[in-house]
């Protein structure tokens, strides 16, 4: 069940201001302005082609914004290479899975904490960088445990279903120890248990103190999971606002199925 966090006397986690990106003559988001509150659930949605992956490519740091800035604590990240924001606590999962198939769910999760284990000369030396090793392995560990994994660690990617591909793919992603997690349509191929144990996952990791973006096209999973909606249409802001309100909009509907039924 969720709960309301719209935090609206905090200051925002992330920041989208003017946001324009260009390929050529396409205009793919066109003066994008929106504001993520911390320890809240945020959806990002859209019909097909409205700008959504390429906002999420803008803010993860895989494209440079033609025009505009993306604040993420106060801080302008806008143009920073994806590791780069990623160091900052901002980790994206992609909408196709990019598991290490061939390693087992341990060895991908430890991929995940790569960023707290820089092995250096001086360590080799004096042996730091072996407990460092054995300190991420553990919390790669207790990362598998939170997902309900712990006892597959030594099974590999491929031989998981669809639904624990997915939950492990965060898992990779949680075990960066982000402050916001940019999630990619997590919910594609999905049949409702998989979606329900998801669902739960996304509360636990906002519980744990994540904030989340996500992208995503089965409303009933957006609705029941956001505290806030931004939708787009055409790389603009087309309207903003609780579940509750964006699920009987018109110009929403309007935007989906030409206001043929609702939208939910």
């Amino acid at each position: 069940m969720k709960d309301d966090r719209t935090n609206a006397g905090a200051r925002p986690l992330l920041e989208v201001n003017g946001l324009t990106m260009r390929f050529g003559g396409l205009t793919a988001i066109n003066n994008l302005s929106f504001s993520v509150q911390p320890g809240t659930i945020h959806g990002l949605i859209g019909p097909n082609g409205a700008g959504k992956t390429t906002t999420f490519n803008v803010v993860s740091g895989y494209y440079t914004p033609t025009e505009g800035r993306v604040l993420y604590k106060g801080q302008d990240i806008s143009g920073l290479t994806m590791p780069q924001v990623a160091a900052r606590g901002l980790v994206r999962t992609f909408q196709h899975s990019t598991l290490f198939q061939e390693f087992s769910l341990l060895q991908n999760v430890m991929v995940g904490r790569y960023m707290h284990q820089r092995p250096t000369l001086l360590g080799a030396i004096l042996g730091t960088g072996a407990k460092a090793a054995r300190e991420n392995e553990a919390k790669a560990r207790e990362t598998l445990a939170f997902f309900g994994l712990q006892l597959r660690a030594h099974e590999l990617a491929a031989e998981l279903s669809h639904g624990h591909q997915r939950a492990l793919g965060m898992a990779v992603a949680l075990a960066a120890e982000p402050d916001m997690l940019l999630l990619d349509e997590p919910f594609t191929g999905m049949n409702p248990e998989e979606t329900r144990q998801m669902m739960d996952l996304m509360f636990k990791v906002r519980d744990r103190g994540v904030t989340i973006l996500l992208v995503e096209h089965d409303m009933q999973a957006i609705m029941g999971l956001c505290d806030r909606i931004t939708v787009m249409n055409f790389g603009q802001l087309l309207v903003e606002g609780a579940p509750k309100d964006i699920r009987n909009d018109p110009k929403v509907i309007e935007a989906y199925l030409g206001g043929a039924r609702h939208v939910a």
